[in-house]
């Protein structure tokens, strides 16, 4: 038989009135002759209530027993469908993360798929059962106990599924119908996509969209699986939601696809520092070892001595998650007490945000950056930072003009039609 696999986030299956909607859309896509593999969320809230009773119950926890106090949200909610399916007169059986079984690597709270074996599921498919029921954002690792993925991680075990058993298509359902060409909280003019590439969505991604987790995109991407974001509240049909896809399905793509934004961003400059061979490595490895997220970077020009010996400075600058901006700070301070950099001072400024845009059809078009500065230019809006790849334009400015600069961007672009 044809298979799909279907995947609900929290809002989806938040209480037992949203399970039954969502075992409905599982019956349908029975009815129609698929066997579905359901990958399912805590129901909202849940995990983190359960992150709650762990830390209050030991702050500096145990990272195993973590995982198997938040992993066990999900067992709920597979249960809950495999019995409300059943209920509908649909054979499905739920699986926990070790029963399949999902295996990972040992860093918990962080794991990662090493493979998923079909064989277990493939018999019960074989037995009967038109739906598999399985716990999201799990796994068991090389030492036999339960992993956990990460935020996010049931969008990267649907398509980790999607991949292993070549379904037709991975539907993640969710509380949106599809991926705007930016947030319609901040203009009413934001557009649903009919299809976006896989490139695209993983930029969106990276830079704000929260619609699917980086990680599922990537793996989508790596191994070209379909997916399709579609709301869980409405009625749906095979043109529903947006589908995200290889490059090669869009007929013809704009040069700008959307407009992402990033409100939690700070701006760190180190100043004066020495210009020499090593100093990047000398900067960055260390922060890159105390997990800050660095992003946008840029070195300015150096102020070089008069007979141009060595001695020259310059100032580095670079962007990271605001809440990391302390961390940043603190391995700074320690690497130039250390004697391995030398700066003057550390400026952070933590009132700006990143905004991007992003489009496959920018690398055979021309003058899409003279367009964004010139969008920005005519509202006033100042450029602290710009950062370029070949389908990605991003600006750090000032976050109190976040909203008008995607409001500005998005019309620039003319995203409003289709």
């Amino acid at each position: 038989m044809p298979l799909l696999v279907m995947k609900f986030g929290g809002t989806s299956v938040a209480d037992l009135e949203r399970i039954r909607n969502a075992a409905g859309k599982v019956q349908r896509e029975v009815e129609r002759g698929y066997d579905v593999i359901v990958i399912v969320s805590a129901m909202s809230g849940k995990t983190n209530e359960l992150v709650g009773w762990v830390e209050q119950t030991s702050p500096l926890f145990d990272a195993r027993e973590y995982d198997a106090v938040v992993s066990s949200g999900e067992n709920v909610t597979a249960g809950l469908m495999s019995l409300t399916l059943q209920e509908m007169g649909v054979p499905a059986r739920s699986w926990q993360g070790w029963q399949v079984p999902i295996n990972t690597t040992d860093a918990h709270s962080a794991a990662r798929f090493v493979d998923i074996p079909r064989d277990n599921i493939d018999r019960k498919f074989a037995e009967g059962f038109k739906v598999a029921v399985i716990a999201g954002f799990q796994g068991i690792g090389p030492d036999g106990r339960i992993t956990t993925l990460g935020r996010g991680g049931s969008d990267t075990t649907a398509v980790a599924f999607a991949a292993a058993f070549g379904a037709e298509r991975c539907d993640i359902y969710t509380d949106v119908d599809g991926i705007y060409t930016t947030d319609p909280r901040i203009t009413n003019k934001a557009r649903k996509l009919e299809k976006i590439a896989f490139e695209e969505m993983l930029e969106l991604a990276s830079l704000g969209a929260k619609v699917l987790q980086t990680r599922s995109v990537e793996l989508a991407m790596r191994y070209k699986v379909r997916l399709r974001v579609l709301s869980s509240f409405e009625e749906t049909d095979e043109n529903s939601g947006t589908l995200v896809c290889d490059e090669d399905e869009i007929m013809e793509s704009k040069v700008v696809n959307g407009v992402a934004y990033s409100r939690e961003e700070a701006k760190i400059t180190l100043v004066t520092v020495e210009d020499r061979p090593g100093i990047s490595a000398a900067i960055f490895a260390p922060l890159a070892d105390a997990g800050v997220n660095v992003d946008m970077i840029v070195q300015n020009i150096s102020e070089k001595d008069y007979d141009d010996h060595p001695g020259s400075v310059t100032d580095m600058t670079f962007s990271v998650p605001i809440n990391q901006v302390e961390r940043a700070r603190k391995v700074m301070e320690e690497a130039r007490a250390a004697g391995h950099i030398a700066y003057e001072e550390l400026i952070a400024d933590t009132e700006v945000a990143k905004v991007s845009v992003v489009g496959i059809g920018m690398r055979s078009a021309t003058g899409v950056a003279a367009r964004m500065f010139r969008a920005l230019a005519d509202e006033n809006i100042n450029i602290k930072v710009i950062a370029t790849s070949e389908i990605k334009i991003s600006v750090l400015i000032e976050r109190k003009y976040m909203e008008l600069a995607v409001q500005a961007l998005h019309d620039a672009f003319g995203l409003e039609a289709a």
